[in-house]
């Protein structure tokens, strides 16, 4: 069996900085994680990818081609759409053959997707799940890691509004999940404090805040409620913070993904730590049950 995160977020979450850390902390434990570039507009990350989506279409490549002429976004989503139709370079470079880099054990093979910031593709578009299709077609079992930058959900609209983003990234993947909330490292007091309460969040008291702090939110207050009840009747949207120098908080997050995609539990059993019983005690517990 295989393990993946896909690693998903708005620009600027902190992506790339989450994969690399994760890498750095697993290399600490005795642990290999591979990271895999699949964001075609990268320029620069502290880690070393396995398998590059640059090596097969750049964005460069989409916008200055005279027919197609398309924009950064546009671009985008063309590059993740030729690696889809190109799926047989990806299976090649992550399941085998002459140019695979990945040389580990299958219970080893743990693989962290860095994906590009365009939410639109995993929002709505059919591009993320025919990924994680052929993924899981590869023997992947797959986790889907959001990151929210925890600067942007200081106030009830804007967690609201964050909420939404992984609630629909949630319908539309159809996988297992988890929230983060990056960058707690950066934040205030004061504006941690906040972010109590947005741990375990009450929709309605969130919404009780955005209904009486704006015209729009008294104005459009029906609108605000239905929100509210859709988040609580899914029950499924909780962040998990992290600060990437508390090594605690990183070893909490990844055990929690680990237990998501039941990473370990096929291993086999080590007993080389217990030692093995004298035989004199065998002979001595024999004599004991014939008499």
């Amino acid at each position: 069996m295989r393990y993946a995160q896909i690693v998903l977020g708005p620009a600027g979450s902190g992506k790339s900085t989450y994969c690399s850390m994760v890498q750095r902390h697993a290399a600490d434990e005795k642990r290999v994680i591979h990271i895999v570039n699949l964001d075609p507009a990268a320029e620069h990350f502290d880690y070393e990818p396995v398998v590059d989506i640059r090596d097969l279409i750049q964005l460069d490549d989409a916008m200055e081609d005279d027919e197609l002429h398309y924009g950064p976004n546009g671009g985008l989503v063309f590059c993740l759409e030729f690696l889809i139709e190109n799926q047989d370079w990806l299976q090649n470079q992550l399941c085998g053959g002459e140019d695979n880099e990945i040389e580990v054990e299958p219970d080893d093979d743990y693989i962290l997707f860095d994906m590009p910031g365009q939410i639109e593709l995993f929002t709505h578009l059919t591009t993320g799940r025919e990924l994680i299709r052929l993924l899981t077609s590869w023997n992947f079992r797959i986790c889907t890691v959001f990151l929210v930058d925890s600067q942007f959900m200081i106030d009830g609209a804007k967690f609201l509004s964050g909420t939404m983003a992984a609630l629909s990234v949630m319908a539309n993947l159809e996988t297992p999940h988890v929230n983060v909330l990056s960058k707690m490292d950066l934040l205030s007091k004061t504006a941690r404090g906040q972010l109590d309460k947005f741990l375990d969040p009450d929709p309605h008291a969130l919404l009780g805040e955005v209904t009486s702090e704006s015209s729009w939110g008294r104005k459009h207050k029906k609108l605000s409620e239905a929100i509210g009840n859709l988040i609580e009747d899914f029950s499924l949207v909780r962040f998990v913070p992290l600060n990437v120098n508390d090594e605690e908080s990183i070893t909490d997050l990844l055990l929690q993904i680990d237990n998501v995609i039941q990473y370990g539990e096929d291993f086999d059993v080590k007993v080389r730590d217990f030692d093995e019983p004298e035989r004199e005690d065998d002979d001595a517990v024999n004599e004991l049950y014939r008499d």
